[in-house]
């Protein structure tokens, strides 16, 4: 099996950060920060979703002319 020199630069470069060798951040505080960033946007849908539903909900209790 062939592993690209660099593919296998960027494994040990990732695997010596996470193991405190080399400074930097870590693969679970990128997948943190992910995971933040991803929290915050599924917030901001669903306040968004929950005031579309409030407009339409009190669309539909207006009485028809």
């Amino acid at each position: 099996m062939d592993v690209h020199p660099e593919a296998l630069r960027g494994w040990v470069k990732r695997a010596e950060t996470d193991e405190g060798f080399v400074p930097g951040t870590t693969s679970e505080a990128a997948r943190i920060a992910e995971l933040g960033r991803e929290v915050k946007e599924l917030r901001r849908a669903n306040a968004i979703l929950k005031s579309a539903s409030a407009f339409f909900a009190a669309e539909l209790d207006r009485p028809l002319r």
